[in-house]
């Protein structure tokens, strides 16, 4: 995969000029029973005489929250986009007081991603006809997408691995698999609506093939991983204390070496690839085109924060709502970091070095601490 090279940005489109306006020609004007020609003079076909013009750049259309089927570059596609959509949106409800499991996590899952899927290329369809500075689907829409198309896939695949890998299978290992794929969940959606649309290509995003800016962009991102841990870990034991809750860790200590080398794998490889094609390549580089580079670094470390609190419960409602202001505003740090660096050098390896070493001494400091407080290690 290529990209754009080290301190280069993107550039951005600029719609065509309007079609000239050509003047008529001299002499006396047709009768009305005459048949109409073009500027070349040849005879107009039926077909072309009832074809409706080309959409203008920048001409208004009709967004995704509007019930109508006028003006749609492709109306199918938006009929079942959220036709799929509401009945998803029915079958989760409905599941969810039954209760059913399958309905919640697997059912409605299925109709949302489809519907979700459906609308994001439509909305791509419809930004290329009205000839818009970035002519994809919303970063808002895909991500949703991405939520649930992982519930659609991860509960049968959960099921069969569960009845494969039986009751003896390490926590860890189950883990390393469901980070596993959630990542090609994610990075198969954007390459389904985002790079199979047209509307930004892998090098677009910042991937690029290595080469020798390569290991330097990594180094320069992971170097910031120390400054961002020590601002982050102040603004996490304020917020705690502050709420009086402790965020559960998606990866938690394991206590032994194999389970630490199979959590940084997931936390610090895997996690972090999937994460930066999302958030930073596709996200900012979506947006940039249509908010400008704040705009972009701003949208794209909400939608990330907003990632980390999507499964959050707890025992009563003030304990969750403390959850949520903890575990979304812990990772802004981080997040504005990993955009800067991204719009700073211009490729996707210096936030990915980042992230991975974010991520690794995170994973390595939370094991030493269990191994110090167990006695172990």
């Amino acid at each position: 995969m290529t990209g754009p090279g080290r301190g280069e940005s993107v550039p951005e489109p600029s719609p065509s000029a309007p079609d000239a306006i050509v003047p008529p020609p001299d002499g006396p004007t047709p009768s009305s029973d005459s048949t109409p020609e073009p500027a070349t003079g040849a005879p107009l076909s039926p077909d072309d005489a009832g074809a409706p013009p080309p959409t203008s750049p920048g001409a208004t259309r009709p967004g995704l929250g509007t019930f109508t089927i006028e003006g749609r570059a492709a109306p199918g596609l938006f009929v079942v986009g959220w036709l799929a959509t509401l009945l998803g949106l029915g079958i989760v409800f409905v599941g969810a007081l039954a209760p059913s499991g399958l309905l919640v996590y697997f059912v409605g899952p299925l109709f949302l991603a489809t519907g979700l899927i459906a609308g994001a290329g439509n909305q791509a369809i419809e930004r290329r006809a009205h000839g818009e500075a970035y002519a994809g689907p919303s970063p808002y829409l895909v991500f949703a997408a991405m939520i649930a198309a992982t519930y659609a896939i991860g509960f049968p695949v959960g099921l069969v691995l569960r009845a494969v890998l039986g009751t003896g299978t390490p926590e860890y290992v189950v883990r390393l698999l469901g980070v596993g794929l959630q990542a090609l969940v994610f990075v198969g959606v954007v390459r389904l609506t985002v790079v199979g649309t047209n509307a930004l290509s892998w090098r677009e995003m910042g991937w690029r093939r290595p080469d020798g800016s390569t290991l330097p962009d990594l180094s320069t991102g992971a170097l910031f991983a120390v400054p961002v841990i020590f601002v982050t870990s102040i603004l996490a034991v304020a917020l705690v204390n502050l709420f009086n809750v402790e965020p559960e860790s998606p990866l938690p200590a394991t206590g032994t070496t194999v389970g630490l080398i199979v959590q940084l794998i997931a936390g610090a490889v895997i996690a972090p690839i999937a994460e930066e094609t999302v958030f930073r390549g596709f996200a900012i580089t979506a947006w940039r085109r249509t908010v400008g580079d704040n705009g972009a670094l701003i949208r794209a470390s909400l939608l990330f924060a907003l990632a980390h609190v999507l499964t959050v419960s707890g025992d009563s409602l003030g304990q969750v709502g403390g959850l949520i202001v903890v575990g979304f505003v812990t990772p802004l740090p981080v997040a504005f970091a990993l955009g800067w660096l991204f719009l700073r050098r211009g490729s996707i390896w210096a936030p990915l070095g980042l992230h991975m070493a974010f991520n690794g001494v995170i994973l390595v400091l939370s094991e030493l601490a269990v191994n110090a407080a167990t006695g172990t290690g």
